[in-house]
This record gives structure tokens, sequence and C-alpha cells, in this order.
């Protein structure tokens, strides 16, 4: 025990001071690093496994909803920006601008991509000339940069990884339906991989995303209480495709504008990962998204023949497609034991001499602290279970916590003493920004989303009627 309170004490109290937690956990575990720049973060092999992950099951779904991949240079024209006024009204803050280059000035100064809805719409006005052309939806996996004032790794940095992806149809009921399609698709993703349950819906005018007509935004509960936004489509209209020309001939001859949306999870995902499942001894990964499924650690390893059974089980268990790694270093049980669960690895599993003559193992899941032992003949059968049992528990677990954790309030005050507890308010609007903003001032939250069951009566703020009822909460 001794050894286990030293060894988490390298981390932050998460119910004392959590952003400390936070930081402690991603460096410590090896996810990221601080890059030189200010705001930038190397992402580590470890972290860089979780992306991966991540992105190749998304990946996957996106093609089997018949999206494409593509890719689109990083260097955007000024000129491209300016022409959605809106847009680039509430991106210009973040933009980074390049004006020389190959020993000179630039003749036209170019963006460092904050997103690429004006390079696609560009590409998207040369390809798409008619009817037969529609739906052009395109994705791409890329790294963006937005220059951002305050910096966490994951949550908010100056660049990061992302995958945005791209649509244009005919007509603004198919466009809207993407827009909603994708949502499902993101928040299926974040309940059945990531074991995260979200909130999904409209955001209100104030929040949606620069140039879009409609913002639809995913938002999940941190072990804090806080919000944060997960992953966002939007539905844009006619907006830029009039700006960039996306124009089709109809089956009647006619010319016509496209309708256009938008798309984008980021690697913040691995962000919400760590503060919705880790707890004080570290990280608790989603087996899904785990670059170690299963740890061995191999008890009295030098002893005849128990590395060489922890390494048969190893194959064992790769042969099945299950992540698992031999820990065959020369650090003791009980540290191997602290490392791992710091690591968040799902499961691990002991294997010692007596172990071995008995024909059992011992597995440990990251979710719980008790020891089981288990026949080693229905090792892979078991193994198997308990992950998926790992990963059901994760979900219920967070589910529960967001559950008893959403209040509804009929008073500012009472939203006050709600997000100050830790909560996601429910709350009437009246679709007033006025409202909206004394909601913040007062009590420093936001509207996350709007609630699609409208039960609230009355606005919070001035007492009118309701249009809507919105989740509010304080959000990263």
């Amino acid at each position: 025990m001794g050894k286990e309170n030293q060894f988490v004490s390298q981390i932050a109290d998460i119910e004392r001071d959590f952003p400390q937690w936070y930081t402690d956990v991603v460096l410590k575990t090896k996810l990221v690093d601080y890059g030189p720049v200010k705001g930038t973060m190397v992402i580590r092999p470890y972290g860089y496994a979780v992306w991966e992950n991540i992105q190749r099951e998304m990946d996957a779904r996106f093609k089997a909803a018949g999206v494409e991949n593509a890719y689109f240079p990083l260097l955007i024209p000024m000129s491209f920006m300016t022409k959605e006024a809106e847009h680039v009204e509430g991106f210009a803050p973040e933009v980074a601008v390049v004006t020389h280059a190959g020993g000179g000035k630039l003749e036209e100064p170019l963006v460092v991509r904050p997103t690429s809805e004006t390079i696609i719409g560009h590409m998207m006005g040369k390809w798409v000339e008619s009817w037969r052309d529609l739906p052009l939806r395109l994705n791409q996996w890329c790294n963006v940069m937005r220059w951002e004032k305050t910096t966490r790794p994951f949550l908010r940095t100056s660049e990061f990884l992302w995958q945005e992806g791209h649509s244009v149809y005919a007509t603004g009921e198919e466009a809207e339906e993407e827009t909603l399609r994708m949502l499902a698709l993101y928040r299926d993703f974040a309940e059945n991989v990531l074991c995260m349950p979200v909130l999904t819906g409209r955001k209100t005018e104030k929040e949606k995303f620069a140039g879009a007509v409609a913002t639809y935004g995913m938002e999940a509960m941190m072990h804090d209480g806080k919000s944060l936004q997960s992953g966002t489509t939007h539905y844009m209209g006619q907006n830029f495709a009039k700006a960039f020309n996306i124009q089709y001939t109809g089956k009647d001859g006619a010319l016509e504008y496209g309708y256009t949306m938008s798309y984008g999870v980021s690697t913040r995902l691995i962000g919400a990962i760590i503060m919705t499942h880790g707890d004080s001894r570290g990280l608790i990964l989603p087996p899904p998204v785990a670059p170690v499924q299963v740890v061995i650690v191999p008890i009295a390893m030098k002893k005849e023949g128990v590395l060489e059974a922890a390494n048969a089980l190893k194959e064992e268990l790769q042969k099945a497609g299950v992540r698992a790694k031999v820990d065959d270093t020369d650090n003791s049980p009980g540290w191997k034991f602290n490392e791992w669960e710091m690591k968040g690895v799902p499961l691990r599993v002991e294997l010692g001499p007596r172990d071995i003559e008995a024909g059992k193992f011992v597995a440990v899941r990251r979710d719980e602290t008790e020891k089981a032992e288990y026949a080693r003949a229905d090792a892979v059968k078991t193994v198997q279970t308990l992950l998926d049992l790992i990963k059901k528990s994760l979900f219920a677990r967070a589910q529960s916590r967001m559950q008893s954790r959403t209040v509804t309030a009929a008073s500012l005050d009472e939203l006050l003493q709600g997000v100050e507890g830790g909560n996601f308010v429910r709350a009437g609007w009246c679709g007033e920004r006025a409202c909206e903003d004394r909601v913040k001032e007062f009590a420093q939250a936001t509207a996350r989303v709007i609630d699609e069951h409208h039960t609230e009566k009355v606005c919070i703020c001035c007492g009118k009627p309701a249009t809507h009822t919105v989740f509010f909460a304080r959000a990263y």
C-alpha cells in the first residue's frame, strides 16, 4: 500500500484539484508533451495510438455511410476567407497568416487553415456541374491551426488533429438530413466506442458556427460537472455555395445552387475520455480505443516457464484480435500494477507458477479493484467477456453521473446554484440573445444545446413565455 500511495502521489487529487490532476495525468502517462511553440502539443506514441484507434473506428463508420476521404491544402488564400463575411468574422481572431515565403513577400497572404469550408467550397465549385455529380460527400483527416490564447493539451491547443466532413446536396432537405445523420453517428460513436454519454441538439444562434444556418452539438459531462463540446455538425444552406459558386444543372436544365453541410471531431475526444472516465489512480481507457487492452504481468518471472506461459497467452489473445502486451521489464510486480493502472489499461492479467500449475490466471479490471481467478483454458473467451463488461460498466457509470447531475432550474439563483454544484441545468429560455447573455454574466454558464423535449413554461431571465428548454452549463 505504501508503494501504491507513493506512485499515485505523483498526480494531484482528482477531487481537490481536477485541473492539475488532468495535467499530471496527460504528462505522466506519456500521452503528450508540450511543444516548443506556445500552445502546441507533441502527441507521444501512447497518445497517438489512442487517436489511431479513434480514427480507425470512426473512419470505418464514414466509409460505411458512403463518405470518401480526400485531402486539401494547408494554406488557403486570404481572399477565400473574405468571401463569406460571417465566416471570416468568426475566425479572424484565431487565424495565423503567412506573409513571406521563398525569401520574399507574398502577393497575397495565406491563411493556415482553421477549418476548410472555403477551400473545399472552391474545389466543389469546380467539380460539381450536373445533378449527376450530387451528392458529393467528402472527409479529410488533417491538422488545423487556431491561435488560442488559453491552451490545455487535447482540450484547446493552437494546432490539433481532426476530421472534417463536407458535403454538397441538391436540396436543403437532403443537406439538413445529413447534418442530423452525422450528429447521430457521432452520438453512437461516443456512447458505444468511447463509453461516453452525451447530450445532442441544436445550438443557439450565439453558439452556432460562423457562416452556418444551424449548428448541432454533442456535449459530454466531465468528472467535475463541466461540459465539453465533443463534436459539431453544421447546416450551411446556400451560404458557401453562393460564395464559391457551387452550382449544378438540374434535370430540368435549370442552373441551381447546391446546399452544403460540414461536421467535425478532433483530438479533443482524447481529453473527453480522460476527464469522463479517469479516477484517483489515473487514466481509465475504454477497451475499444485503449492501445493496450490487456497487460500480462508475469509473477516470479525468472522462474522456469513463467515468461513462456505469459507470451503464449499474449499470442492467443492477439490472434483473437485483443491488443495484449507482456510486461517483462525488471520492475517489481507492484510497480507494474501501479504503472499500468495509471496508464488506464482496461484489464490486467497476473500469471505465476502457482497459476500455471493450477491451470488458472488472475485478472483485475481497471474499473474495479478486486482480483478474480479464471480457467486458463477459457482465457480468450473470458478476456473478451471481461472487456465487454468493462465497456458497459464505464458507460453506465458515466451515464449515472450525468443523469444524477442534470437538474432543472426555475430562477437564475437556482441555475447558479446548479452549475456551481457541477451540474447540467435545464431551464426555459425565451429565445432572446439578451437573456442568454444575462445567464452567462450572472452564472458564468453558457447554452450548450437546446433540449428537444421542451417542457419549461417561462424564460429563466425575463419571465416571458419560453420558446425553448435549454441545457446550460459551465464548459471547457
